[in-house]
C-alpha cells in the first residue's frame, strides 16, 4: 500500500475506480451526484474509462448492464431520488446475473439541500436483496469501492454503495493500492447458461449461490468497525454519522467507556453480529442518517434501542450537536424534543432568478389553478410570492399529473424533465385522449443541477401533438416588453384550454446562468 496526501473522499473514489480498473461510467446529474462525476469527466485520460451523461437513471442502468455483460467493469452515477428510476433493471438484473463488476453510486442528500426529498438510498440495498456499502471516510470509501467490484464479480450481482456530500467533502490520507497490486481483472462476460433457467429458476439460484456469499461479507466484512469498551451503553451507526462518533468518543473522556460498532455494509443487514454487539450491552444506540434503517431492524428484537424514534435524535441529518443531545440523555427511554418543522422563511428563500426569461409566463400562471409542476426550476415558483404551480412530485412528472386534473389540465416542464421521462407522459395523453396543456420550456440546459446540456425535443413533441405552437420568449420580450409579453402568453393559454385534446406551448428562452 502507499499513503497519498490528504484527499477528499471525492478523489479516493476517483482512485478507487482506476485501481480498480473501470472502464466504463454513466451518470445522471443531481446533487450530490454532479460533483462526482464532474471530476471524473474533469480527470478523465483516454486509457483509463468512456463516461457519459445520461437523462435517465434506467437507461444509464441499463448501459452500464450493457457493458458488465460484455466483460467491462462499470459504475452508475445517481442521486437519491434516481434510485427510484433505476430500480427496474436493478431488481431483474439481480436474478439474471451480469459479467464483470458493477457499481451503483447513490448519492443521499440528508436535509434535502437540493433534492424533493430525503429518501434513504439504503433501503434499495434491502428490496433488492444486493450487498449496500454505507463508508464512513475516505479511506473507507476508496478500500469499500475496491471490495464492491469484486463482491460484485463473485455474486454476479450490481453492488450499491451510498454516499453524500459531507463523504465527499471529507479529507484524510488515504492508503492506496500499489501500482503492481492494483485489480488485475479478466474480462467477465455474462454466462449464458442463466438461460437455461426459469424466472423462477433464476430466483432460486439467486437465493442458493449469491445471497449466501452476499451474506457471509455482511456478517465478515472488514467495513464493520466494532470497539468494545467496558461500559454498558453500545453505539451502533453507519455512514458518515460513525465519523461524528468516534470524534465525540475519543475527545470527550465521559463516554469513553462506549462501545461503538460502525457498519461500513449494511445490506444484507449483518443480524448475528449486530446481536452478539447488542447482547454485550444494556443500552443501544442508533446514530444514522436520513431514517431509522438500522434501527428498524433491531427494535424488534431489542427493547433497549434509543435512536430517532425515541426522540434521541432527528430525523434527516445528523449533526455533532445531535449526538451530544443523545449521549446527555443516554439513560432516558424517550426524550421529549421540540422539533421546529423547517419553512422556507426560517430556512430562507430560493426564489427564481429575477431575469428568468420564463418570468412573464410564471406570472400569468400566478392567477390559474390548478398548474401542475416540475422538478426543475418552475417548482421554485409554487411558494410566495409567485404562486404559479401547484404540484411537484418527480423529474418528468408534470405531463401525467395534469393529465388527472378536471377538465384541461396545465403542465409546466423543462426540457431536461421532458427528455429525462415526460416525454412519457406526453406520448401517454396522447394515445389516451386526454385534455390537457403542456408549457415545454426550453433553455437548452439542466439548470438546477450544473448546467449539462438537455437534448431538443421539438420536432419530437411536434410530430406527437400536432397542437403545439412554438415561440421564442427573449424575442418576444425584446419585440414587445414584459408586460406585453405576459398578456401574449395568455391569450396563447386561454386558445389553447378552449381547445379540445392534448395541446403544447413550446417556449425556447436562454437561461441567463449560462
Amino acid at each position: 500500500m502507499t499513503n497519498t496526501e490528504d484527499i477528499t473522499g471525492l478523489e479516493a473514489i476517483h482512485l478507487a475506480a482506476l485501481d480498480s480498473n473501470v472502464r466504463f461510467i454513466t451518470a445522471v446529474a443531481g446533487y450530490p451526484m454532479t460533483a462526482v462525476a464532474d471530476y471524473f469527466f474533469e480527470n478523465k485520460e483516454s486509457i483509463d474509462y468512456d463516461i457519459h451523461w445520461f437523462t435517465n437513471e434506467k437507461a444509464a442502468m441499463e448501459a452500464a448492464l450493457g457493458a458488465s455483460v460484455t466483460g467491462r467493469r462499470s459504475i452508475v452515477m445517481v442521486k437519491h431520488v434516481g434510485m427510484n428510476v433505476l430500480s427496474d433493471p436493478l431488481m431483474t438484473a439481480m436474478m439474471h446475473t451480469i459479467g464483470s463488476g458493477l457499481v451503483i453510486l447513490a448519492g443521499d442528500d440528508p436535509a434535502a439541500k437540493a433534492s424533493q426529498n430525503e429518501q434513504d438510498s439504503r433501503f434499495y440495498g434491502a428490496i433488492s436483496e444486493t450487498a449496500t456499502f454505507d463508508p464512513s471516510t475516505p479511506q473507507d470509501a476508496y478500500d469499500s469501492l475496491n471490495r464492491a467490484f469484486e463482491l460484485s464479480e463473485e455474486a454476479k450481482v450490481p453492488i450499491i454503495m451510498r454516499i453524500t456530500d459531507r463523504l465527499e467533502k471529507e479529507i484524510q490520507k488515504v492508503s492506496r493500492l500499489q501500482a503492481n497490486s492494483k485489480t488485475k481483472t479478466e474480462e467477465m462476460v455474462l454466462d449464458r447458461n442463466i438461460w437455461k433457467l426459469t424466472m423462477h429458476g433464476k430466483h432460486q439460484r439467486f437465493h442458493i449461490e449469491s445471497e449466501p456469499l452476499l451474506i457471509h461479507e455482511a456478517e465478515n466484512s472488514r467495513f464493520n468497525h466494532i470497539s468494545i469498551k467496558e461500559g454498558n451503553v453500545g453505539i451502533i451507526s453507519s455512514g458518515y454519522p460513525s465519523l461524528i462518533v468516534d470524534e465525540i468518543l475519543s475527545t470527550q473522556l465521559v463516554y469513553s467507556s462506549y462501545s461503538h460498532l460502525s457498519l461500513g455494509m449494511v445490506s444484507p443487514f449483518p443480524e448475528k453480529l449486530v446481536k452478539r454487539f447488542i447482547d454485550q450491552h444494556e443500552r443501544i444506540l442508533v446514530v444514522e442518517e436520513s431514517e431509522p434503517f438500522i434501527e428498524s431492524h433491531i427494535s424488534t428484537c431489542c427493547e433497549k434501542v434509543l435512536g430517532k424514534r425515541t426522540c434521541h435524535l432527528p430525523f434527516s441529518m445528523v449533526e455533532k450537536e445531535h449526538v451530544d443531545f443523545a449521549f446527555e440523555n443516554i439513560d432516558n427511554d424517550t426524550v421529549s424534543k421540540y422539533t421546529e418543522i423547517q419553512t422556507i422563511l426560517s430556512r430562507g428563500s430560493r426564489p427564481m432568478c429575477s431575469d428568468c426569461p420564463f418570468m412573464p409566463l410564471y406570472n400569468v400562471l400566478h392567477d390559474i389553478r390548478p398548474v401542475a409542476g416540475d422538478m426543475g426550476c418552475s417548482i421554485r415558483t409554487a411558494p410566495d410570492p409567485l404562486n404559479a404551480v401547484d404540484t411537484g412530485f418527480a423529474l418528468g412528472g408534470a405531463i401525467s399529473t395534469a393529465c388527472g386534473f378536471p377538465g384541461k389540465g396545465i403542465a409546466v416542464i423543462g426540457d431536461f424533465g421532458l427528455a429525462h421521462s415526460g416525454i412519457i407522459g406526453l406520448i401517454n395523453a396522447v394515445e389516451g385522449g386526454f385534455d390537457i396543456l403542456a408549457i415545454i420550456l426550453q433553455n437548452d440546459v439542466a439548470a438546477m443541477t450544473g448546467g449539462q446540456s438537455a437534448p431538443d425535443l421539438k420536432n419530437v413533441v411536434k410530430a406527437l401533438v400536432p397542437d403545439t405552437t412554438c415561440v421564442n420568449i427573449d424575442e418576444m420580450q425584446d419585440l414587445e416588453g414584459k408586460e406585453t409579453c405576459s398578456e401574449i402568453i395568455k391569450g396563447m393559454i386561454q386558445k389553447k384550454l378552449d381547445t379540445k385534446g392534448v395541446s403544447v406551448i413550446y417556449i425556447e428562452g436562454k437561461c441567463t446562468k449560462q
